[in-house]
């Protein structure tokens, strides 16, 4: 290799590294409640230690004037600090304070909704009449997973009956990183019982499945990869299978939440039929199982 030429080796370890701090960026967006900017000042600071905000400006090209304000911003969240020195200097908080403060933030949010909800809740029940007894079948459109999984979180926890989940193994994984498999033992807890049907290829990956810890599981073929969920006689949830890819924007899944009884019993008696024809996961032969499969 010559003097003052990067070799490839080198480039591609630049490109990965900048590869994983993108991905680490975009994780604290979502975790800290930070836009794109925010999140990069922030790592910065945690990599080049304490700098001052006109050369953070410099080295990562931004206005400093915006950075200023960034600055400022985070400095009131207390995500970063600064000395009394001159010039100041820019100090990341520790990663586990800056969680902390953000889980303090959102405890603050949950309990003033909570006390606020319930006396609005109390005020519209005795100064407003209200009629929703209505039995017009009705249709939502759900935009993003988080939201989605809080749906079906709402379904699983008030349901006392049987729920079918069917859909992808990579859908399962990430729900068990949401709510949802403790809804699950609240469900069991009031008498329902959830039942999962999954498609899965791959016998190593059964680990997986089963710790979502649903009431039962079944593998078996999916008419679609999509994500069905249908509450007996209650509500459907049901969400295109473009929506199951792994690498898919969480912004762009979408799902159709609807009551209306025609399409909950049919969808309810797919499932019904659907979980016949498959194979208890606690019982079977996975790897000779997904042989015959292919």
């Amino acid at each position: 290799m010559q003097i003052g030429k990067v070799s490839l080796g080198e480039k591609n370890r630049m490109i990965s590294y900048q590869e994983q701090v993108s991905g680490i960026a975009s994780e604290l967006e979502d975790i800290l409640d930070l836009d794109d900017l925010e999140a990069k000042v922030y790592l910065n600071l945690l990599r080049a230690g304490p700098i001052t905000a006109s050369a953070l400006a410099k080295e990562l090209d931004i206005d400093r004037a915006r950075m200023y304000r960034t600055v400022d911003k985070l400095v009131s969240r207390n995500i970063i600090s600064t000395t009394l020195s001159s010039p100041k200097l820019c100090i990341a908080a520790d990663p586990h304070d800056a969680l902390k403060i953000a889980l303090g933030k959102k405890e603050d949010e949950v309990n003033k909704i909570k006390k606020s909800g319930e006396a609005i809740i109390d005020k519209i029940n005795n100064e407003i009449s209200t009629n929703q007894n209505s039995t017009v079948p009705t249709f939502r459109v759900v935009q993003g997973r988080q939201n989605i999984y809080a749906d079906i979180s709402h379904v699983i926890e008030n349901s006392t009956g049987i729920i079918y989940i069917a859909t992808t193994l990579d859908d399962v994984s990430r729900m068990y990183h949401s709510t949802i498999p403790e809804k699950i033992t609240l469900c069991e807890k009031n008498g329902g019982k959830v039942r999962l049907l999954v498609d899965m290829d791959d016998p190593k990956l059964a680990p997986f499945v089963k710790r979502f810890n649903a009431t039962e599981t079944r593998i078996g073929k999916l008419p679609s990869k999509g994500r069905i969920i249908v509450q007996q006689e209650k509500k459907m949830i049901m969400s295109d299978s473009a929506a199951s890819f792994q690498n898919s924007n969480s912004d762009s899944d979408f799902s159709l939440c609807t009551n209306s009884s025609e399409m909950v019993d049919n969808i309810f008696t797919l499932c019904t039929f659907l979980w016949d024809t498959s194979k208890p996961l606690k019982t079977l032969d996975v790897k000779n199982f997904v042989k015959k499969m292919k």
